[in-house]
């Protein structure tokens, strides 16, 4: 089968699509035909090495010091189940699928398996392939950071910064789902698909600086690291939250800190990956509450332009590559 391969750490180019083994899945576990896969932040960072501020050479103890251990990138897609191990009943040959390895990669590949009761869950029918791989990196992130770190509730006030991203374009629905009032910033190119998409008001970061605008909100949520946990306190009222999804090695030591001493709570981290979450997205998406946004879908053999067009920091939700399909 043919996967998109990186031996070494670096530019988009060290990704090259190569000819590797099919996986065969074990007696618990599904064989998938990848159709769509998103290539992410999180993918960036893994080809990089580039981690928040402070993190330095940590994210090599976990990818490979000297060079990836895990050779094919890729957190979540959408296909269908070729195969199935002889003691799995919950999915059968032909199923569409929505599966999340997440850190355990792999789906840069024409074929992957997973367990059949790991993070795989049924395709909603309303999503296209692409859509439904690109639900949920961003979209258990979002929810994790939103539900239950930052607890929105009805009514609040919901700020979230970044908000043209795939974490943010996926924050902007569901603080709207809670019943959020949500403030989106962005830069100019993105205000219209940012207000498309349920933000009751959307901010030009280029234009203005809402961290001098006196206003403050019930929740703060920086999907992109950019502002230290410092700024993000600014802007929160007394008893407000403040999320920051791309927090500093600095702010991961603070927030716990700086939440036992005063009445505003902090929380800078990574977030929980769950097939119940999943489960809960693909529910509403399937009641037309929640849509990922999609920015490009390039096919398989573009994977590096693809790459490319994440590093730029220029993306507007999530980029996806498409496999041919016979």
């Amino acid at each position: 089968m043919k996967a998109a391969v990186y031996e070494r750490y670096g530019p988009p180019e060290v990704v090259e699509i190569k000819d590797v083994p099919r996986p065969v899945p074990a007696d618990d576990e599904v064989l998938i035909k990848t159709i769509a896969a998103t290539v992410t932040s999180s993918d960036w960072r893994a080809r990089t090495m580039i981690g928040p501020a402070g993190y330095g050479p940590i994210p090599r103890l976990a990818f490979g010091i000297f060079g990836p251990r895990r050779k094919i990138l890729g957190t979540e897609m959408a296909g269908r189940i070729a195969a199935i191990g002889k003691d799995v009943t919950a999915f059968k040959s032909g199923d569409a699928v929505i599966a999340y390895p997440g850190f355990a990669m792999g789906c840069h590949a024409e074929y992957i398996t997973i367990p059949a009761s790991g993070k795989i869950i049924p395709k909603p029918q309303i999503l296209t392939f692409p859509e439904a791989a690109a639900l949920s990196f961003a979209g258990t992130s979002a929810l994790h950071f939103l539900r239950t770190n930052g607890d929105v509730k009805p009514g609040e006030t919901v700020l979230i910064i970044g908000a043209s991203g795939a974490l943010g374009t996926m924050g902007v629905q569901i603080a709207k789902y809670f019943g959020a009032h949500v403030t989106g910033v962005c830069s100019a190119a993105h205000l219209e698909r940012v207000a498309s998409i349920g933000a009751d008001r959307v901010v030009d970061y280029t234009q203005t600086d809402i961290t001098r605008s006196g206003e403050t909100f019930d929740v703060v949520f920086d999907t992109a690291g950019a502002l230290p946990l410092g700024k993000i306190r600014q802007l929160l009222r007394p008893a407000g939250r403040g999320v920051a999804a791309a927090g500093s090695l600095r702010d991961t030591i603070t927030a716990p800190l700086w939440s036992r001493l005063r009445d505003q709570k902090f929380y800078a981290g990574v977030a929980a990956e769950t097939v119940n979450d999943m489960h809960f997205l693909a529910d509403l998406a399937q009641k037309g509450a929640l849509k990922p946004v999609i920015d490009r879908v390039y096919p398989f053999d573009q994977i590096t332009q693809a790459h490319a067009h994440v590093g730029s920091g220029h993306k507007a939700g999530n980029v996806v590559v498409e496999f041919a399909q016979a």
